[in-house]
């Protein structure tokens, strides 16, 4: 019997919150979320934005509180969206009860900024009585300058206790209704605090690389990060933090939990070979235009984007859907099997279109729509190529004729001695 692929530990415990209808921790799927970086005083600019990242798959959004007409726009903001809202507080805890008035789903609250004891549990006591959770919020770069001096810096140690502190605080009022995160832009700073935290508390934890920066770097810390976490079983709810459009953010953490098994695939996953000597192809090209072409469609199956029909169909026997070029054709093929041949300036068009019938109809109704002849056309085409450049297009044979050559040379045994003094 073939043995289970564990993608990831078993989920940490945790309580369970619930931000509108969104539950968070307790076994509930890890949730993405993002922040729009509109002015929330722009109900309508803020509230396309809010639709743009529900519609790439966010399902809870952040909108900063920081000032009278901002909470003024969450009260038209909240009532229309399609998705939670939780109110960003940074400094001044009128905010928070503002955006409480306003009927935001969740707080998040910056223990760093937000220091007076009477007023947090102000806070804490609103939310209570609304059945609001707060998130704490705690983050490396501004972390209260007592902690700070403490600890001797922003240490795991340091953020870990902020958050208990502000725990503290909310147990005075009995609010325990809170999730926590614990966030740095260094990546071993932001692994070692959460795994911590996930050692101290049993509430949900919110990840995330804070300031990761513009992609690729951002995308590779956030996800360095996120990554390390949720396959140890941490983590309840992500953020990624880009210097980009907040619909990246998104579309990364999609990815990030479909790619990972932990939520349902939603959208194209792509998959595509290097390219080789074999390939007939700009391969990079192909599946760039096929990534752009399918993305937006929302299919929930893997595309591959091969660069030689001789080993291409068999190397990704296992995708769904995929298309290989040989002899300016391409080869669409469903879970290895050929079921059509396309002219080469066909085959982005082809592979879009044969995804859309495949989703709506199911692979065994789309084999059994397979042309006629189109394997035994295709298996022509293979031969060809396998004439025209050999079975091994990439001389890899040659090279480890060469390399052998190479090693034993330098392995021969040391000429016999001779007697004479050296």
């Amino acid at each position: 019997m073939a043995r289970p692929i564990l993608l990831a530990a078993a989920r940490r415990p945790t309580r369970q919150i619930h931000v509108g209808s969104v539950a968070v921790g307790g076994g509930a799927p890890i949730s993405v979320q993002s922040m729009t970086i509109t002015k929330t005083a722009d109900v309508e600019a803020t509230l396309a934005q809010i639709y743009a990242l529900a519609s790439a798959g966010a399902d809870i959004v952040r909108c900063t509180c920081n000032e009278k007409e901002a909470a003024e726009g969450l009260a038209h903001i909240v009532p229309r969206s399609p998705v939670p809202i939780i109110a960003d507080i940074h400094f001044h805890h009128e905010m928070a009860l503002a955006a409480l008035e306003a009927g935001v789903q969740g707080l998040r609250l910056n223990p760093g900024n937000l220091r007076k004891e009477v007023e947090i549990k102000q806070v804490a006591q609103e939310a209570k009585d609304r059945g609001v959770p707060i998130r704490i919020g705690v983050n490396a770069g501004s972390l209260h300058p007592e902690l700070y001096k403490r600890f001797g810096g922003a240490t795991p140690e340091a953020l870990v206790e902020s958050a208990r502190m502000e725990l503290a605080y909310f147990a005075e009022v009995d609010f325990d209704d809170v999730k926590i995160s614990v966030k740095a832009s260094s990546v071993p700073l932001m692994i070692e605090a959460y795994r911590l935290a996930s050692e101290t508390f049993d509430h949900p934890l919110h990840l995330g690389v804070t300031e990761a920066g513009p992609p690729p770097a951002g995308l590779v810390k956030g996800t360095a990060g996120i990554g390390t976490l949720l396959a140890e079983g941490i983590g309840d709810t992500i953020r990624y933090s880009l210097t980009a459009d907040p619909v990246e953010e998104v579309r990364a953490g999609r990815q990030l939990l479909e790619a990972m098994g932990l939520r349902e695939r939603k959208s194209v996953d792509l998959i595509a070979c290097p390219s080789c000597g074999r390939a007939e192809i700009d391969v990079i090209g192909v599946a760039r235009a096929a990534q752009e072409a399918l993305e937006s469609r929302q299919l929930p199956i893997q595309v591959a984007v091969m660069g030689c029909v001789v080993n291409g169909p068999g190397e990704a026997r296992e995708a769904d859907l995929g298309i290989a070029a040989g002899r300016r054709r391409g080869h669409l093929f469903i879970k290895g099997k050929i079921v059509r041949v396309v002219p080469e300036d066909e085959m982005v068009d082809a592979l879009v279109e044969e995804a859309e019938k495949l989703v709506a109809e199911g692979i065994d109704a789309r084999l059994a729509a397979a042309d006629a002849g189109a394997e035994a056309e295709a298996e022509a085409d293979r031969r060809m190529l396998l004439e025209a450049k050999g079975d091994d297009a990439n001389h890899s044979a040659q090279k480890v004729e060469i390399i052998r050559k190479t090693i034993d040379e330098g392995h021969e045994p040391p000429a016999p001695a001779t007697g004479l003094p050296a």
